[in-house]
């Protein structure tokens, strides 16, 4: 049997991809919160980080269009929480600028960098994503030709339009690409149904419990199995320079 070519292009999700996400949001929004203790202490007297986060919530329930956006959505969040206590709704710039640099303040993967540069020796490298990190804070890049963010682009994931958004970013089509994601819907599925193959990025284990209705092409646990099966599985791709 044929082995098929290395893909042209390898696009990646970001966050709980290519770092932890979760602990990075909680410190972001204790930052915050604490911010807003000394700064807009009427807010932080009436909320607290949950109920915050569920106004957020509810706001994103009465208007999904801030899913593309995810912090339009909080500094929304922010003003309407302000202006409930009557706190100055001008100092939520200053807030978001906190929260902004804690939330962009995360910890790649032990793999990440070294298997990223090993990858764009073989394959055009881009992300596409749902999130608000932002890679020339975060310092990473150099290491992708094409970045599509939902916010950007005005669709998030799964739609099949943000997974073609970073095909055309690096000029490839969508059967020489490879989608890098650990959202089993939102990744894997999405981005099959655009037409790119998916790998499901597994760092942690899980179960497949979506297996009846989800198969990625492969699952793999980080970046330097992403390219063992790349290379056993797959004709070499000329090297790139």
């Amino acid at each position: 049997m044929t082995r098929p070519p290395w893909p042209k292009a390898v696009l990646f999700d970001l966050d709980d991809t290519l770092w932890p996400i979760a602990p990075v949001i909680a410190n972001a929004e204790t930052l915050l919160y604490a911010w807003l203790k000394r700064h807009a202490p009427r807010v932080a007297a009436r909320f607290t980080i949950a109920s915050l986060r569920q106004a957020r919530l509810e706001l994103l329930a009465r208007q999904p269009e801030f899913g593309v956006d995810l912090g339009a959505l909080r500094h929304a969040g922010l003003v309407d929480a302000f202006g409930q206590v009557g706190e100055d709704t001008g100092k939520v710039d200053e807030a978001m600028a906190v929260f902004h640099a804690a939330r962009n303040a995360v910890a790649p993967y032990d793999d990440v960098v070294p298997g990223l540069e090993r990858l764009k020796q073989r394959a055009l490298v881009g992300s596409v994503t749902n999130g608000v990190a932002d890679l020339h804070i975060i310092g990473l890049a150099h290491h992708f030709q094409a970045s599509v963010a939902a916010r950007e682009y005005g669709r998030a994931k799964p739609d099949p339009g943000i997974f073609l958004a970073g095909c055309t970013a690096l000029g490839v089509l969508p059967a020489e690409t490879l989608y890098v994601g650990d959202d089993l819907l939102l990744d894997v599925q999405g981005a099959q149904r655009a037409g790119l193959r998916a790998a499901w990025m597994n760092r942690s284990g899980k179960i497949n419990d979506l297996a009846g209705e989800v198969q990625p092409d492969v699952e793999v646990a980080g970046i330097d199995a992403l390219l063992d099966w790349l290379d056993a599985a797959h004709q070499p791709g000329p090297q790139r320079v």
